[in-house]
């Protein structure tokens, strides 16, 4: 073996899990697709203003383009999930990427409304395709440490989310919807990479054929208590995403209308408002691991109450410090809502997995598709208005039992 694998994109030893810079070089190369999938699904509303000109649309018809990318995601990622379960793919990872291509070729070159919404549909295709295998495939070059290859899995995807808008404001705006077909070149980096990670991982499989599997933990919670807890669970996802929706599609024509900001400018924002929100992720997990997932539940969807009740009241900078915060302590929420459900199904990590991700994609494109239709009846300001007390549901987490697995007591 050489050292050649810790770089993305050659060609990876396929004895998995043996050799540190082996392990690295597939956890490092599924950080880059992951960056690369979701600057390409960031792309999508951070040209919602090209669009909105380009094609006369309204509020209701930007929320439509949300709704077809976040339902395609919503509806096949748990399929995708439960087929993989059963039969892993190595190379579905790649096929997925082809998806994404083929949706943004397509965004850049329609003609109509109804193209963009295919187009946007496709790309969501390929989101869903990308996560639940992925994610399997770096807790297997995990070597062990489960938590670290998920980090450094996410943090890839949450950069990839911030660069979105930035490339958007200083590419695309300048250069018009045709240019989003430049991008396509790194879709196609994203295949050639995901190739060879499913390489690795098809030598990977090879090696484990034939290993018994361990027998899964079993819940001590009653049938009862882990419905309720499911629910609440889900109610916290409904919270979060769509408070998440509002800003992710509409904060740039906010910032606009209300403030007289240009695209470039508000593009900025939401930059800073996405960055915020990888880093909130980034940590949620570990301090939940620290402090209890509990207590991390609770405190970062309603301790963002105070400042999403003030930010329809406040001015340019400090519009934008509140976004930050608040992406910084909501976004925490979810690592720990994730772990927090596995553990509540310990036997069902692939199934629990795709419910929730599947689940909170889904919230969030209804979201923006009724907020949409809610800021063309009224104002995009008073959509901010009411979305504010959203972080209420927060309450609910008292009801969250505590799980021997959480060190909150």
């Amino acid at each position: 073996m050489t050292a050649r694998a810790d770089i993305p994109g050659t060609a990876l030893p396929a004895q998995p899990a043996l050799q540190d810079q082996t392990v690295m070089a597939v956890l490092v190369a599924l950080s880059l697709s992951h960056l690369i999938n979701d600057t390409v699904q960031s792309l999508v509303p951070s040209v919602y203003p090209i669009l909105k000109d380009s094609f006369h649309l309204d509020f209701g018809q930007i929320g439509l383009i949300t709704l077809a990318f976040q339902l395609t995601a919503s509806f096949l990622q748990p399929v995708v999930g439960f087929v993989t379960d059963k039969k892993p793919s190595p190379y579905s990872l790649a096929v997925g990427m082809a998806f994404s291509l083929c949706g943004l070729i397509l965004l850049s070159r329609a003609p109509s409304f109804g193209v963009i919404l295919v187009s946007a549909a496709l790309i969501g295709i390929g989101s869903s395709v990308f996560h639940p295998e992925a994610s399997r495939i770096a807790r297997a070059a995990s070597g062990g440490r489960f938590g670290f290859a998920q980090s450094l899995f996410q943090v890839g995807g949450y950069a990839g989310g911030a660069i979105g808008p930035l490339l958007a404001a200083f590419i695309v705006v300048p250069q018009g919807q045709h240019s989003i077909a430049w991008f396509s070149a790194i879709a196609f980096v994203g295949i050639v990479v995901l190739a060879t990670v499913g390489h690795w991982y098809s030598g990977h499989l090879a090696m484990r054929r034939g290993t018994p599997r361990k027998v899964a933990a079993v819940s001590t919670l009653s049938r009862k208590t882990v419905v309720w807890t499911i629910v609440v669970l889900l109610l916290l996802i409904f919270s979060k995403f769509v408070y998440m929706a509002s800003l992710s599609s509409y904060f740039t024509f906010y910032l606009i209308q209300k403030f007289g900001v240009s695209v470039q400018t508000a593009q900025i924002f939401l930059f800073a408002f996405l960055g915020a929100t990888a880093v909130g992720t980034f940590f949620g997990g570990p301090i939940g691991d620290r402090i209890g997932r509990r207590a991390v539940i609770w405190g970062s969807i309603l301790g963002v109450l105070p400042l999403t009740l003030a930010m329809p009241y406040l001015n340019l900078p400090m519009t934008g410090a509140c976004a930050v915060l608040i992406g910084l302590v909501l976004s925490s929420a979810f690592p720990a809502i994730i772990v927090f459900a596995q553990e509540l199904l310990p036997g069902r990590i692939g199934t629990v997995t795709g419910l929730f991700f599947g689940f909170a994609f889904g919230m969030g494109g209804l979201g923006a598709a009724g907020l949409g239709e809610l800021a063309d009846l009224t104002s995009i300001t008073t959509v901010y208005k009411i979305t504010a007390f959203l972080p209420l549901i927060g309450l609910l987490a008292w009801y969250l039992p505590k799980l021997e697995g959480d060190r909150a007591k």
